[in-house]
């Protein structure tokens, strides 16, 4: 359903539209390391102008931008000054590669830009392979980057092959209300499993509980960790989906079962610190209970891509997957959405409509 790129010769036949020289690109460049929160303060918005295309290429324009928890982290491995990380959908506007004719939408790590020039054979897209999207009429073209794309496919393939959980065992997801939380939990019911997920706010256990089918939800921020788990998992823990490490995790971690298998997928607790936070010892219980512990990065599986979109497509048109978008507008307000998504703004999936 998802034609992803694939190494070849395009026949060179133009579909191209004529760019015109006084079109630009604007786009964001990281100029500093971010000291706690993002702020406006540390990029620079740059224009560009956009080179002829040569055979092969197309020019894309944005239309959704996403925002993640990940670019927080990750900004700091990358040399300064550098384009900001992250991916979009954006629309085929100009191109002289039949295979991607114009007015097709394709997914991809483009970074926050407007518009972007790229041959789909040469080039890779970081973390998101680039993808040519297939019809998903009546849904809208942004969940490709959300259950459809790779927070979709993060916890697609880290609760199946990471934790591998089994019918009638128990599951807990910390950011249980975010993009990728959210859809592990949907998953993990209709794997057969208990779910109980901690989030932060009241509304979002609600919306967890009465719309995601979780078996229990609760507000991490009102309640105390350790009775939690006894009241929501009475059978103790067999598989951890850790999105935020800290504490709260160490206290999961300290209630598994023997061989309980723990992803870790992130730790947003901790990504606007300065210093990382001193937490309970892990060893113990991770020797004593015998668990494995691994952590995971969705482009491992690569390869298998358009497996994990077209089975939560089939779920997703079947009635068996929920989600909800926190969508923020205009390319000007990114970093205000990056900021609102890491202090946990959003429920599901939060990106940015560029106009």
């Amino acid at each position: 359903m998802f034609k992803k790129l694939v190494s070849g010769v395009h026949n060179t036949t133009r579909f191209y539209s004529g760019v015109s020289p006084k079109i630009k690109s604007r786009k964001y460049v990281l100029t500093k390391y971010f000291q706690g929160e993002p702020k406006k303060s540390d990029f620079q918005l740059v224009e560009e102008e956009i080179p002829e295309l040569k055979d092969g290429e197309i020019l894309t324009e944005a239309e959704y931008l996403s925002v993640d928890p990940y670019m927080r982290a990750y900004m700091i491995g990358y040399k300064l000054p550098t384009d900001m990380i992250g991916g979009q959908v954006a629309k085929i506007i100009a191109s002289r590669n039949n295979e991607y004719p114009v007015g097709k939408y394709v997914c991809g790590s483009f970074g926050w830009r407007t518009h972007t020039v790229i041959n789909p054979v040469q080039r890779t897209t970081g973390l998101l392979p680039l993808t040519l999207l297939p019809d998903i009429s009546p849904y809208p073209i942004s969940i490709a980057l959300g259950i459809l794309g790779m927070p979709g496919n993060t916890a697609y393939f880290g609760l199946k092959e990471i934790c591998q959980p089994k019918p009638g065992e128990t599951i807990v997801i910390t950011g249980a209300a975010g993009a990728v939380g959210s859809h592990v939990g949907q998953i993990g019911k209709l794997m057969g499993c208990r779910v109980v997920g901690f989030a932060g706010t009241d509304e979002k256990c609600k919306y967890l509980e009465q719309e995601l089918g979780f078996d229990r939800a609760f507000n991490y921020k009102t309640v105390d960790i350790k009775s939690a788990l006894k009241e929501g998992a009475p059978k103790r823990v067999d598989c951890y989906f850790d999105n935020v490490g800290g504490e709260i995790s160490s206290t999961i971690i300290n209630y598994m079962n023997k061989y309980g298998r723990v992803a870790v997928c992130g730790s947003i607790s901790s990504y606007n610190d300065a210093k990382l936070p001193k937490v309970t010892i892990l060893q113990p219980a991770v020797v004593l209970k015998e668990l494995k512990m691994e952590g995971f990065l969705v482009n491992r599986w690569t390869d298998r891509w358009d497996e994990g979109i077209n089975a939560n497509l089939i779920w997703l048109r079947e009635g068996k997957l929920k989600y909800q978008e926190k969508i923020y507008y205009g390319f000007d307000n990114m970093v205000e959405a990056l900021v609102g998504i890491l202090r946990g703004e959003n429920t599901g999936k939060a990106v940015v409509k560029v106009n």
